[in-house]
């Protein structure tokens, strides 16, 4: 396998991440953006967002277990929406065959997103061999 993921000693823990992957393929996927439309809320929008993300790794060959890192932007983010956010993730995880704890990820609060009421949009990065 291309991707170790881990969370040294000293890194916050518990946290739903490892803090670092490395990646020793030589191919890197790089898949943009991904919503899960306007519909739902957050949870719902989260799952269809990965979704969508294993989508397209999986046009390129890749699955969840190959990402090294997402970002996940999230409008008017305030920390009360972790639990649905939370929801969201494991709603697709097992079916996507994500890894748990997640691979290194960044949650970012924005203003707004392409359209009106998509509340998410997830980015990846992947290495295959």
């Amino acid at each position: 396998m291309a991707v170790r993921l881990l969370s040294p000693e000293g890194m916050a823990h518990p946290v739903p991440y490892h803090h670092v992957a490395v990646g020793t393929g030589t191919r890197q996927v790089h898949v943009s953006g991904q919503v899960g439309g306007a519909d739902g809320g957050l949870a719902a929008q989260t799952a269809q967002a990965l979704r969508n993300t294993a989508r397209g790794l999986a046009g390129a060959g890749a699955g969840m277990a190959d990402v090294v890192r997402l970002t996940f932007y999230v409008v008017g983010w305030r920390p009360e929406q972790m639990a649905a956010f939370m929801d969201g993730v494991e709603r697709a995880a097992g079916e996507l065959g994500m890894p748990r704890p997640m691979p290194p990820a960044s949650l970012i609060g924005v203003e707004s997103l392409f359209e009106p009421g998509v509340l998410v949009e997830v980015e990846a990065t992947a290495v295959l061999d």
